[in-house]
């Protein structure tokens, strides 16, 4: 930062001259501190207060402060590089303790209560959903409140979107159809791996292939669902993750024929017409000779007429069908 303008004095009301600053002084939360929620608050907070800056003569500090915020965030919200940074601080219990489930978690907050809990587990066993998505479909909790319960339970960050930018330099990388797919779209590199948000956990399968394209170890970050489908939508749209619904014309068709492939199926659609007309035609002699009595019954001009009515249905169809044929 600027030495004529101090953003970590000004803007944070940081008077600490050390630097660089910790995670936590960074976040002005106690040393250690192991309150995911509490990490979350400070960070919003003063996420909002910086954005103040964003434009005007500062625009550049205040961006790279954001940054700076969010990936102190990112660290002290995921369990295991808490735990690798804590002991870097020198913390010696760095052992990690039980990590308490959704449910848990959302009832100690008084988000839901025992009853509607009750209520949502038998939903999801109903329907076959996670406990988070009951919860969010039943309306007993906001998507966020479930969304960061459920990351502090399996230790992951949770952000929001709006509140990061997207990884440009990644974006491409990612192929449109797996980024539709599986709901996942790159935020940041920090420290040498890409941070890929998504609103579930990444299948490992999934988490390979992303490592392969950027070249880089790969951490999920958990968001809801509504946010990530606007942003998967603005970076990989429909269109482009379909590839192009029509590929190109065949070589030596013109614009407004058909192609060998479709003239094919009409000619098979064409015979297929004619063998039902040839049955319409033998079926309808076949009635007329029922309807005279028999063949005994029935007279040489009787004969003639059945025999026009097959030959005339099926042959007419079949000459019909031949006239389709691609050259």
């Amino acid at each position: 930062m600027a030495d004529e303008f101090n953003v970590y004095r000004e803007w944070l009301g940081i008077r600490e001259p050390e630097r660089p600053l910790t995670h936590y002084q960074l976040l002005r939360v106690p040393r250690f501190c192991d309150d995911a929620g509490r990490i979350r608050e400070h960070y919003r907070k003063m996420n909002a207060h910086v954005r103040k800056f964003a434009t005007g003569d500062y625009a550049r500090q205040s961006q790279a402060l954001l940054n700076e915020l969010a990936k102190a965030m990112l660290t002290l919200t995921d369990a295991g590089r808490k735990r690798e940074y804590d002991a870097a601080l020198g913390r010696k219990d760095t052992a990690e303790g039980r990590r308490r489930t959704i449910e848990e978690i959302l009832l100690a907050r008084k988000v839901i209560d025992q009853v509607q809990l009750g209520k949502a587990r038998a939903y999801a066993d109903a329907v076959g959903l996670e406990i988070r998505d009951a919860l969010v479909q039943q309306k007993m909790a906001a998507p966020a409140v479930v969304m960061q319960a459920y990351a502090e339970a399996v230790g992951l960050p949770y952000v929001e979107l709006a509140d990061l930018g997207i990884a440009d330099e990644l974006v491409p990388k990612v192929p449109p159809a797996l980024g539709r797919s599986h709901s996942c779209v790159p935020v940041m590199v920090d420290e040498g791996q890409a941070l890929v948000a998504a609103p579930h956990l990444l299948a490992p399968e999934v988490e390979d292939e992303l490592r392969l394209r950027f070249d880089m170890p790969v951490r999920t970050v958990l968001c809801t669902a509504g946010s990530i489908n606007a942003v998967v939508e603005k970076c990989y749209p429909r269109d482009t993750a379909a590839g192009g619904a029509a590929g190109p014309a065949p070589a030596g068709a013109a614009e407004g024929e058909p192609s060998a492939r479709t003239a094919g199926s009409a000619a098979a659609a064409g015979k297929a017409a004619a063998l039902g007309f040839a049955a319409a035609g033998l079926l309808s002699g076949v009635g007329f000779i029922f309807a005279r009595g028999g063949l005994g019954h029935m007279a040489r001009t009787d004969f003639l007429l059945v025999f026009l009515l097959a030959v005339a249905g099926g042959g007419a169809a079949f000459f019909a069908a031949g006239r389709q044929e691609p050259p």
